[in-house]
C-alpha cells in the first residue's frame, strides 16, 4: 500500500541500497568484505570528548530535554570555531543552530524554506540529500554540474533565464560528495555576488572542512563580504572528530534561514542528547591535535590507494580533498555502468564501493570509493581488484 504515499512516489530508487543489500549479505555468509562503500570512519572520537561524555552523563540533571537549537556553549563553540579557523564572526544566539548532523539540517531547512513547486539547483553528482530533501519537501529539483568551471556558470545562468517558476535556493557543496572537488575564495565570491543579483539562496555543505590535503585549507562561503545575505552553510563534526555517529552538526549564517530552521525544528525534535552536545564542546574547544592526525590519516590512504590500485590496472584521480575517491571506471569494464560494476566488484574481488549512479545520472560511469579501511586492507583489496582485472582480461 505504501506505493500510494504522494511523497514515496516522488522518490527515486535509491540505487545504493542494492550494493548495500548485497555486502551485508555476503558478510552474513561469512565472507570477508573490505568495506570502502559507506563513508563510516572507523577511527574513535578522542578520549576527552568520549570522558566529557560520560562525565556530563552521570549527572542526574542531564537526562531531560535539550534545546532544539543547541545548548548555549555549544553554538559559542561552533562561534569561536569560524572565528578561529575562517576569521568570520558570527552571533551564537541568532546565526548559528545546532542540528542532528548536516543531513538533518539541510532536510529541516528545505521543509522551512520551500513550497510545493519551488524550483531548487542541485548538483548532479550530489550527495543524495541535496536533491532528496528537497523533493520530499515538495520541490522541483533543476541539476546543474558539480564541476566548477566556467559550464557551471553557464548552467545557472540557463536556469535563471529559462526556469519557471525562477529558481528559489541553490545547493552547492565543496569539498565534494561524491567527487572529492574543491573550490577557492574566488569563486565563493563570484558565488555570492551571482546569488545577490538573482535573489536566490545558497545553501553550502561544508562538512570535510578539515579533510584537505596537500597543504590547501578549504575555504568557506562566509568568508565572502555580503554572503550573510543569501547563505547559510552546514558543518559536521562526523568526519573531523571521527564522531559520525553522535549526531552532531551545525547551520551558520543568514539570520532569516537559521529562524525559519529553528522554528521548524522546535516542532519536531528537543535536540540532540545533552551530554553529546557538551562532549561536542570539549571537542571544538579542546586540543585540535585529533583533526590534523584525521587529515594525516586520510592522505596516507589516499597515497596508498591511488598506488596499489595504479599498479593493480585501475587507475584513480587522487583527491584533493575528502574521505572519497571518485573513480571512473576501468575501461575495459566501463560498458557494464557503474551499478553492474560494483556488484561484480563485490562478488568478484570483495571489495564494496558506491555506485556513481547513485549520486545522480551524471554520475553513471563513476564509482565512489570511501577511505576508511586501514592501508593493509587497502593493499589487500588492490589485491584481489588485480586478480578481478586478469581474469577479466582473459
Amino acid at each position: 500500500m505504501n506505493d500510494q504515499f504522494y511523497r514515496i512516489k516522488r522518490l527515486p530508487p535509491y540505487v545504493i541500497a542494492e550494493v548495500n543489500a548485497m555486502r551485508h549479505a555476503a558478510r552474513r555468509a561469512g565472507e570477508d568484505i573490505i568495506d570502502l562503500g559507506m563513508g563510516n570512519p572507523d577511527q574513535p572520537p578522542p578520549q576527552h570528548v568520549i570522558d566529557k561524555l560520560c562525565e556530563v552523563a552521570a549527572k542526574p540533571d542531564a537526562h531531560g530535554y535539550s534545546q532544539s537549537k543547541g545548548i548555549p556553549g555549544l553554538r559559542r563553540a561552533q562561534a569561536n570555531y569560524y572565528a578561529r579557523r575562517f576569521g568570520v564572526e558570527l552571533d551564537p544566539e541568532t546565526e548559528v543552530v545546532v542540528t542532528m548532523g548536516s543531513k538533518e539540517g539541510l532536510a529541516s531547512l528545505a521543509n522551512a524554506i520551500t513550497a510545493p513547486g519551488d524550483v531548487v539547483l542541485a548538483p548532479n553528482p550530489s550527495y543524495p540529500i541535496h536533491t532528496f530533501g528537497f523533493i520530499i519537501a515538495g520541490a522541483t529539483i533543476r541539476s546543474v554540474p558539480t564541476t566548477p568551471d566556467e559550464a557551471y556558470w553557464r548552467s545557472l545562468d540557463s536556469a535563471m533565464h529559462f526556469t519557471v517558476p525562477r529558481p528559489t535556493v541553490l545547493v552547492v557543496s565543496y569539498p565534494s560528495n561524491p567527487t572529492a572537488e574543491t573550490v577557492d575564495l574566488a569563486f565563493y565570491e563570484r558565488l555570492v555576488a551571482w546569488a545577490r543579483e538573482n535573489e536566490v539562496w545558497v545553501l553550502s555543505d561544508l562538512a570535510y572542512s578539515e579533510l584537505y590535503f596537500d597543504g590547501k585549507p578549504t575555504p568557506s562561503i562566509m568568508q565572502v563580504e555580503g554572503a550573510k545575505e543569501v547563505a547559510v552553510e552546514f558543518t559536521s563534526m562526523s568526519k573531523t572528530y571521527s564522531m559520525a555517529g553522535w549526531r552532531m552538526g551545525f547551520a551558520v549564517g543568514n539570520k532569516a534561514l537559521v529562524a525559519a530552521m529553528t522554528r521548524v525544528k522546535s516542532y519536531l525534535d528537543y535536540g540532540a542528547f545533552t551530554p553529546i552536545q557538551a562532549a561536542a564542546c570539549a571537542a571544538l574547544n579542546g586540543p585540535q591535535d585529533i583533526v590534523e592526525q584525521n587529515r594525516e590519516l586520510y592522505r596516507k590512504r589516499r597515497d596508498v590507494m591511488v598506488d596499489a590500485f595504479g599498479r593493480a590496472g585501475w587507475d584513480i584521480p587522487p583527491p584533493a580533498a575528502s574521505m572519497f575517491a571518485w573513480a571512473p571506471l576501468p575501461p575495459q569494464l566501463a560498458h557494464l555502468g557503474s551499478l553492474e560494476f560494483s556488484k561484480q566488484l563485490l562478488t568478484e574481488a570483495k571489495v564494496a564501493v558506491a555506485p556513481g549512479v547513485g549520486y545522480g545520472e551524471k554520475g553513471e560511469g563513476y564509482v565512489r570509493i570511501a577511505m576508511v579501511e586501514n592501508e593493509q586492507r587497502l593493499r589487500q583489496a588492490a589485491r584481489n581488484i588485480k586478480r578481478y582485472l586478469s581474469q577479466v582480461a582473459a
